[in-house]
This record gives C-alpha cells, sequence and structure tokens, in this order.
C-alpha cells in the first residue's frame, strides 16, 4: 500500500477540547459547527440510546450506555435548563440556547436540532431501546402542552417529560430569521441570539446595530449550498409535528422545492446558490460536496412522509416570540402536491435519472463524474469521498445492482489508503490536489450497512472489520478518536468529529448487530443526513381514495422505469459465501483504483510501515488481489470468470486545415479556434471544418435511432476541439460546410422522409413543442412501415424558455430586495461564441407513404437558420381552408397560392386531396399542401393525430396514402400534390398565419464507417 506512518515525525495531539476561533470569525470551518454549546454530547445522544439495546455480554454494554444516555440528557438540562421560560428554563451556561454564536444554518439542523429531537423519540419510547418501555409516554391528552410529555421517572432522579424536545425547539427558533429571503432558501448562517444583522438586504437590518454586525455585514456571503438549503426536511417536520408548530415543516419544504425549482433544463441541481437571489455559484453539478443531501433528503422525505396526512398549516403556535415574524404568514403556501410523500419520490426519480444520464460513466468501472450544470459535458475526473453515500441512499431506492458496482470503487479506494482520501482523481490515480485528509467520515460505512440490510451478503461484514481495523490502527489516541490529516502519511488531526461518533460508530454498530430493534423496526424511520434515526409517531394512514387520486393525477408514461420495490437479494454462487465477491466484475474497480499495482502490507509480517520506506518484497509480500484486505479467499471462487473491462472504442477525425473547405457563406474562414464554435440553446455550432478535431466514443446500445430503422450501434462525439460534451450535446453542421463529402470517416446522407419547414415571421411566435419517441407509427388510416422522426430543437428551445421564467417569478415570493433569476444557459455555459439573432422558426415535417403520395417538389432550399439574417423563403401566398372535407376548395386556392395549410381530422388524407381543384403548375401556383395535426384532432374513423409516448411527449405519425391521387371530379391527376404533415395543433397554425414567407430544407444525417454519429445534426 502508497501508505506510511512516521509518528515521530508527525505533530502530537494535544488532547484539548476543540473549541471556537473567537480571534477569527471568518474562521467558518470551524465556527460553522462549534455553536459554543455541547454538540458532541447532542450530537452522539442517538448512538448512545442505540447502544442500550446491546445484547447481553459481560460488560452489560446495553444498561451502561442507557445509564450514560440518561446521564447526559440530565447534563444538558443541566446547562441549558429544561426548555420552559420559568426558573427550571435557565441552566448554568444559558436559558435554552441563548448565546453569542454564529454558526450555519444547515450544520446546526442536522446535529444540533436532529440529535435533540432524535433522542427526544429514543427518551419518550417511540424509537425502540431494549428493556425500556415507558407506558406514560402513550398517554398524552388533549390538555398535555405542545412540547410536553407525561413524565418518565428516571434512576438519576430526572422526571423525562419533553425537556429535549423544548431545547430542540429552542435551538431551531433561533435559526427562523435566516429565513426570511426572497427566494425561500435561508442565509447561510445566523447567531443565537442576534439572529442576522449582518445581512444588509434582509428585513431584520434596519442598519442601526453597532459596528461589529456592521464591520461583518459588508463582508458576509449569501452563497449557500443545495444541500444546505434543500436538507432540512426530516428534522424541521418531525419537530413540527412533534410540537405543533407548522413552520418550520413548511420553511424546510418551500426551501427544497426553491432548489429544485432551480434545476436546469437537463435536470441537474448545481453546487452553489445564492438564498437571496436564487442564482447558481458556478456551473458543476454532481453527487458529492455541495449537493449530496438534497438528493437524500428527496427519497427520505417521501419515506418520512408516507401513511401521514398533511396537518393544518395555518395553525398558529401560541408559545412564540412575539418580535419573530411568522415566515408562513409571508409567503404563498405550500401545495397539497408540495406537501405530498409523493412529490418528494417524483423529485428523487427525475434527480436519479438525470444523475444516471449525465454523471454515470461505466468506463473501466461505474463511477460518478461532475458535470457541467446545463450542457452535462464532463469538467472534473474526481471522486469525493462525501459521495460515497450515494449507494446506500441508491439501495434504500430498490436500485441495488448499481449501489453494488459503484459501492465497489469506494471498497478498492478504502483498500488502497486505509480511509477514503477527500478527492481522488479518477485520470491521475493519486490522491487529487493534496485533498488528502479523512476527517472520520460515514458515508462510506453507511452505504455498506444498508448493503448489507438489503442483500445479507457477508462482504460487507468483511468490509466494516476492514474499516474498523484500520480506524483502530490509525486513529486511536489517548483522548477519544482523531481523523487523518494525511491519509498517506498517516498524520492525525489534533480534532474529533461529532459525527464520528453519530454517525461513523454508529452504522459500524448496527452493521454488526443484526439483531437490534432499530433493524427490525417496522415502521417509516429514516437515519437524517447526520445519522439520527427520526420518524413520526402515531401514524394515520392516507384514506385511499385521496392516495389513488393523486397517484392518477401525476402518474406519468415514463413511471415504469422507475422501481417501486425492492429486488430479490443476489442468489449465492455455489460453494461460495458471497455474490458480491463471485461477481464477475470484481476487479474492475480494483484495477481502477491501482490496487494491482500498490504492494499489499496486510500481506508481510509487518502490518505498520513505521518509515515511509518500501514493503519488504518477501514472498508473503503479494499485491492486492483481494479487496477487502480482511476479505477470506475461501470467498472467491475457485473458477470464477472475469469479464472484459469495459473500455469503450474511441477514435479521432481532425480535418485539415484546409481554406478550400466550405463554409458558410457570408462568414468568413477561421482557423480554428474559440471563433470557429458558437454556443446556441441546441448544442455547439461549427462555423468551418478546417482544422477541426472531432472525438468519437462507440455507443452500445445506440442512445440514438438509426433514420428509418430499428436501435443499432453508433457514435456519438464525446470531444469537439478539446471540449467535453454533455451525454445530449449536439453538434450542429450547417450542410453548406458539409458539402458533398463522401469520406468513410464522415460521410453526408440524406433523409428520404423528414424534413424541415422554415418559416418566417414578423414576431417571435410560441410554438406547441412535439416531443419524439423512438419509432413512429403509420397514421391510422391505415397501416404501413415504421419510420424514425428526428424533431428539430428550436421548438424545445422555446418551451424550455417558459419553464425557466417560471421558476423566475417563483424566486420573488417577497418584494424585497432580489434579482431575477439568471438565465444558466447564458451565464454558465463555456464561451465558445455568441450565437447570432435568429428571425426564423423551423417546423419537423414527415413525408407521406403510399401510391398516393408524392415526393415533394425539388425546390431551392431555405438559406440556413443559423445565419444572420434571411431576406426571403421560397412562398409567401398561403391558404388556409376552413373546411378541407366537406366541399371542393375554390380555384384561387391553387392558382394564387402556392401553400395550402389544411387541418387534420374530418376525413382521409386522400379526401383531403381530392378536394382541391386541378391545376397546371406556375410559379404561382400550388407547390405544397401542409397537414396540420394537433392533440385530440382525430380522422373520420376517430383514431388521434398524435399517441402518447414517453415522458409524457407525443409522437407524430406518418401519413399513409392507400390511394391513388384524383381530382373532385373522380380523375387521375396529372400533376401530383405534394404533402407533408406537421405537429403543433393551434400555436403551429398562428404560427403559418403571422409567416411573411415560407421554406424547405431537407434534413441529413452524418455517417462514420457505417454508422450514424448520433449527435451531429446537419442544419
Amino acid at each position: 500500500m502508497d501508505i506510511a506512518f512516521p509518528e515521530d515525525e508527525l505533530r502530537p495531539v494535544s488532547c484539548e477540547p476543540l473549541t471556537r476561533d473567537s480571534k477569527n470569525p471568518g474562521h467558518v470551518e470551524l465556527n460553522d459547527v462549534l455553536g459554543n454549546y455541547s454538540l458532541t454530547l447532542i450530537d452522539s445522544l442517538s448512538t448512545l440510546a442505540i447502544l442500550a439495546s446491546a445484547p447481553p455480554d459481560q460488560p452489560n454494554t446495553g444498561d451502561f450506555a442507557l445509564r450514560v444516555f440518561q446521564d447526559g440528557v440530565k447534563s444538558l438540562i443541566a446547562q441549558y435548563g429544561d426548555g420552559t421560560k420559568g426558573p427550571a428554563g435557565k441552566g448554568l451556561r444559558a436559558r435554552g440556547f441563548d448565546v453569542d454564536s454564529k454558526v450555519q444554518v444547515f450544520e446546526t439542523v442536522i446535529r444540533g436540532v436532529g440529535g435533540l429531537v432524535s433522542a427526544h423519540l429514543f427518551a419518550a419510547g417511540e424509537l425502540p431501546i431494549n428493556g425500556y418501555t415507558p407506558q406514560s409516554a402513550k398517554k398524552i391528552s388533549k390538555t398535555t402542552k405542545k412540547g410536553h410529555i407525561p413524565a418518565i421517572k428516571w434512576p438519576n432522579r430526572v422526571h423525562y417529560d419533553g425537556q429535549l424536545l423544548r431545547l430542540a425547539l429552542d435551538l431551531a427558533q433561533r435559526l427562523l430569521p435566516a429565513f426570511y429571503t426572497a427566494t425561500g432558501m435561508p442565509y447561510p448562517r445566523v447567531n443565537l441570539r442576534h439572529g442576522i444583522p449582518f445581512y444588509l438586504n434582509s428585513p431584520l437590518h434596519d442598519g442601526t446595530e453597532d459596528g461589529e454586525f456592521e464591520e461583518q455585514a459588508s463582508a458576509e456571503i449569501t452563497e449557500t449550498c443545495s444541500a444546505g438549503a434543500g436538507s432540512l426536511v426530516l428534522e424541521f417536520t418531525v419537530l413540527s409535528r412533534l410540537t405543533g408548530d407548522m413552520r418550520f415543516e413548511q420553511l424546510a419544504k418551500r426551501a427544497f422545492w426553491a432548489v429544485w425549482e432551480r434545476r436546469s433544463n437537463i435536470g441537474l441541481i448545481g453546487a452553489g446558490v445564492d438564498a437571496e437571489n436564487g442564482q447558481w455559484i458556478g456551473p458543476y453539478a454532481g453527487i458529492g460536496a455541495g449537493t449530496d443531501s438534497f438528493f437524500e433528503y428527496a427519497l427520505k422525505s417521501s419515506i418520512l412522509l408516507s401513511g401521514h396526512e398533511t396537518p393544518n398549516t395555518t395553525i398558529t403556535y401560541d408559545d412564540q416570540d412575539p418580535s419573530w415574524i411568522d415566515p408562513n404568514t409571508i409567503y404563498t403556501p405550500l401545495s397539497d402536491e408540495e406537501n405530498s410523500s409523493e412529490a418528494f419520490l417524483a423529485a428523487w426519480h427525475e434527480s436519479h435519472a438525470a444523475i444516471r444520464r449525465h454523471l454515470y460513466s461505466s468506463t473501466h468501472h461505474p463511477h460518478y463524474v461532475n458535470v457541467h450544470l446545463t450542457t452535462g459535458s464532463p469538467q472534473t475526473y474526481w471522486i469525493d469521498s462525501l459521495g460515497a453515500y450515494y449507494p446506500g441512499l441508491l439501495t434504500m431506492a430498490g436500485e441495488v445492482e448499481e449501489a453494488i458496482e459503484t459501492n465497489l470503487l469506494y471498497t478498492a479506494l478504502w483498500t488502497r489508503y486505509a480511509a477514503l482520501p477527500e478527492r481522488w482523481s479518477v485520470r491521475d490515480g493519486q490522491v487529487e490536489g493534496g485533498l488528502g485528509w479523512w476527517p472520520g467520515r460515514p458515508e462510506f460505512i453507511e452505504s455498506n450497512y444498508h448493503l448489507y440490510r438489503a442483500t445479507g451478503d457477508p462482504w460487507y461484514l468483511h468490509v466494516g472489520e476492514m474499516v474498523l481495523e484500520d480506524i483502530k490502527s490509525r486513529c486511536w489516541t489517548d483522548c477519544g478518536w482523531s481523523g487523518l490529516q494525511d491519509v498517506l502519511t498517516g498524520e492525525k488531526s489534533d480534532r474529533m468529529e461529532s459525527f464520528f461518533l453519530g454517525e461513523t460508530a454508529k452504522y459500524l454498530y448496527l452493521l454488526f448487530d443484526p439483531d437490534h430493534p432499530l433493524n427490525k423496526l417496522d415502521a417509516a424511520y429514516v437515519f437524517t443526513t447526520e445519522g439520527h434515526p427520526l420518524l413520526i409517531p402515531k401514524q394515520r394512514k392516507t384514506t385511499p381514495a385521496k392516495r389513488r387520486a393523486f397517484n392518477e393525477a401525476h402518474q406519468h408514461a415514463s413511471d415504469s422505469l422507475f422501481r417501486d420495490t425492492c429486488p430479490a437479494p443476489p442468489a449465492d454462487v455455489p460453494f461460495t459465501g458471497s455474490a458480491t465477491a463471485a461477481r464477475r466484475d470484481i476487479f474492475h474497480a480494483s484495477s481502477l483504483i491501482g490496487l494491482h499495482m500498490i504492494p499489499n502490507s496486510h500481506a508481510t509480517e509487518v502490518t505498520i510501515l513505521e518509515k515511509p520506506t518500501q514493503v519488504s518484497t518477501s514472498q508473503n509480500a503479494v499485491n492486492h488481489t483481494y479487496y477487502p484486505w480482511t476479505l477470506p479467499p475461501t470467498y472467491i471462487p475457485d473458477d470464477g470468470f472475469c469479464d472484459k473491462l469495459p473500455i469503450k472504442t474511441t477514435f479521432s477525425i481532425e480535418f485539415p486545415k484546409n481554406a478550400l473547405l466550405q463554409h458558410a457563406p457570408g462568414s468568413p474562414t477561421f482557423a480554428f479556434g474559440s471563433h470557429g464554435l458558437i454556443r446556441v440553446n441546441e448544442g455547439i455550432l461549427v462555423k468551418t471544418l478546417s482544422g477541426l478535431q472531432l472525438g468519437m466514443v462507440y455507443e452500445s446500445p445506440s442512445p440514438f435511432r438509426a433514420i428509418n430503422g430499428p436501435l443499432v450501434d453508433s457514435w456519438r462525439v464525446w470531444n469537439i476541439a478539446n471540449i467535453p460534451l454533455g451525454r445530449d450535446e449536439q453538434v450542429l453542421i450547417g450542410r453548406e460546410v458539409i458539402g458533398d463529402m463522401t469520406d468513410p470517416s464522415f460521410s453526408r446522407v440524406r433523409d428520404s422522409t423528414m424534413l424541415d419547414i422554415v418559416v418566417q415571421t414578423e414576431d417571435k411566435v410560441q410554438v406547441n413543442s412535439t416531443e419524439v419517441e423512438e419509432d413512429i407509427p403509420i397514421d391510422e388510416d391505415d397501416t404501413g412501415e415504421v419510420v424514425n422522426l428526428v424533431l428539430d430543437d428550436t421548438i424545445r428551445s422555446a418551451a424550455s424558455g417558459l419553464a425557466s421564467e417560471y421558476r423566475t417569478m417563483l424566486s420573488s415570493l417577497i418584494n424585497q430586495v432580489t434579482s431575477v433569476l439568471r438565465d444558466p444557459v447564458a451565464t454558465l455555459l463555456p464561451e465558445v461564441g455568441v450565437a447570432p439573432a435568429r428571425k426564423y422558426t423551423t417546423i419537423p415535417a414527415i413525408t407521406p407513404t403510399g401510391i398516393g403520395a408524392a415526393p415533394v417538389l425539388d425546390v431551392a432550399e431555405a438559406p440556413n437558420p443559423y445565419q444572420t439574417s434571411i431576406d426571403s423563403l421560397s412562398w409567401s401566398q398561403i391558404y388556409f381552408a376552413k373546411e378541407s372535407c366537406a366541399a371542393k376548395l375554390p380555384d384561387a386556392a391553387v392558382r394564387k397560392h402556392q401553400i395550402i395549410v389544411m387541418k387534420r381530422g374530418g376525413c382521409t388524407f386522400s379526401d383531403k386531396l381530392a378536394n382541391i381543384p386541378s391545376f397546371t403548375p406556375s410559379s404561382q401556383g400550388l407547390k405544397l399542401v401542409i397537414i396540420v395535426s394537433g392533440e385530440g384532432e382525430g380522422d373520420d374513423d376517430g383514431h388521434q393525430g398524435f399517441a402518447a409516448a414517453g415522458s409524457g411527449g407525443r409522437r407524430l405519425i406518418r401519413p399513409l396514402m392507400d390511394k391513388a391521387q384524383v381530382t373532385p371530379s373522380g380523375l387521375l391527376r396529372h400533376h401530383q400534390i405534394s404533402m407533408v404533415m406537421v405537429g403543433g395543433g393551434e400555436g403551429t397554425m398562428k404560427m403559418l398565419k403571422s409567416a411573411k414567407s415560407i421554406g424547405l430544407r431537407r434534413r441529413y444525417h452524418i455517417q462514420s464507417q457505417g454508422l450514424v454519429v448520433g449527435n451531429i445534426v446537419v442544419v
């Protein structure tokens, strides 16, 4: 292993209590957590309560832990009072948490409020402790004061009647001023005594505070993170349900939805966000630092709220400070949906789908990268230790296979370093940027705990054994458990984080005690992101009718993709003890981490390196073949198989720097560089091929469908000019740029089915989006072949603009100091150029098939719509047929108009064309008939013009002309009529009526080595 322990050269641990840095208020990495109150004790109470259910042993661990738990509660009451306003509410340290400390809202909620509420649930008997059955706690009457329960007598002379709950209420109330923002997201920090006088734009800042706060205000930042703003629902909801003060639940939910409403168009959540104006801070999206617990609380809030009605949210809390404004009277009340369990579950499903689509990489071994928030393009290639929670979350969601494979990576990483470094570079195979500390984080062992509970595989017990042995060897001191400042050198940090006892030790203990009552509790309980178990007591089932109505109203067609049941555990391979150890990809994670190149110190006689020297190369020293290092070799099948590493096939295309390469008319031929590419909503527009380099990756199965065919393998451009592309980003290249190129690696192929109607309009017109699925059946007038429809994203971008506009309105709930939500596409995209203004709209059109289908006229194509302007298109005279089934159209319709527009429905396509007068072709005469289809419009046989497709979209159907074209008199037409069909219904009709001129553009796609390049769009 590449770790060493030169103990004599390292800084010793002082064993002094960790306190706030009073001399430096800006020391936020220390002061944000330490509120100058008994944080470690509060954070550890639920762990003590869990240890109190230990099975019988000689030291009487369970009885001892219960006494320590009750004595810890007694000490808290002595220091901070019992949470009442009388004399008993004043403790030796303070009355409640009335201390002059500026703390982080998020950390105070998850450690302080969550620790107190969870400990209260154990003390009140709502969460199980073996042998502890306080029956009186079940006899709460209507006359019992809020925040109180009937007293439970403890051996240490404490009469527990809800003191922890009232202290949690006191602490949470001191955080409320932070929620007075225009967005609903809390400010990141608050002073437990003074509130938020250091935020200049807060309604509570009157500019009259003393110089200390004014000085703070000038430098105080309003940036929070998605996890910090959106991960308060569990603690605040349980607090509200236990006390009847609904402010907390409503504020926490509102903050969650405020973050969620700002997700990007591809469904990703950014890491940093400004609490005042809702702007994303930075372009990164990942599963780790900054976003982690947001996803966790989406799923866990659904679990916690399941089976419970939403209480009356308008009830005011009687016992509150009159100087405080109730935020629930300022904001618009949350809807029933936003309060529901199902809404949080839907948010989780959408989040996971976006993560799986854009962050999940299966190359070498599955892992998650950090990508651009709005494009999905990879930005960094490191993983952080905080992300090790995600396999556990996947397990809770029933995504066990993905959880197992991704957890293997963290297992190999721990095996290599005997800890998890804060960041590790997948690309470089080493600790990223010197961030090699491990402060005792619980996320990795938390995931192993959940995986063991789901699978029963002893692999995870051996992982737990490895973690426990490494912690004992590296982190034990005379005064507690330290973190590691450097996992390579073994240098200890002079600090024990409260979460080590509150989470890491807790999950390790529960992993090895499968019979613990918490592991057998049949209730909708969850662990918070700080490891505190919570539930809402005394469940009331939601009425089936209400639940059923909600589900039906919010069902969408892709629900079948979402898992709603937990799968069966993987079956053991015969003659082995572990299905995980027998996986065919078991060594892939080891290979990615580089374990096979690292000497295995655990196979030698020396278990710890005393000097930073080479490990002995004796016969016992072998490379890491098995991981975790505690795994018995007997768990590995003797005749097992290992799959080939999943390394994708890639190649590059580089175009010569040749001035003769065609380029867009009216624009100069740039030598490739920043001026050769333009960022547009649909992707990256290529202005010239001169000197351009494209990186291709082989996709199998392909996410794209070949033109006029079934799913096939394809290429995808993953890199253009060293700019990485997101999973769904497109490369747009003008056909004038490509010309008639027929190189085997890059050929232009014409689409015989689809084309685009280009419309020049006076004003910008919104058009209904027509989302397309994988295959498009022939129109139900008859049956026939199935073809693919490739939808132009211009219409989609218009729809996404409305969503952005809606989110902007939501960010201004309070008419205070605020700025509109910035357009993430405009501010976060890599700057590769500026898109020119456009005054056109393109509509995807599909040609008919059958004996009555005439080819589209060979007319000059409309200019490239990505040029700066379009003077005029081919046709400007348009006739709109009000009724195209009942009678013959007037002769002027074909003699004086080049386009006839008809609505779909009422009769067959052949009947519609039969009502068009016969004519002799002329420059001013009829050239094209456009049939406009829309939702709810059917033909004479009652079939719909659109059919339901996945994701709630609609798919366009190819018209079938099964009869030869005839004139109104029934004679065969000498001059066949060209027809196409478009979607969009009334929106398209409105746009066509405002058209100045109309043209056509043929569609093309690119092939390379016989395969479609799925994300190149020829414009």
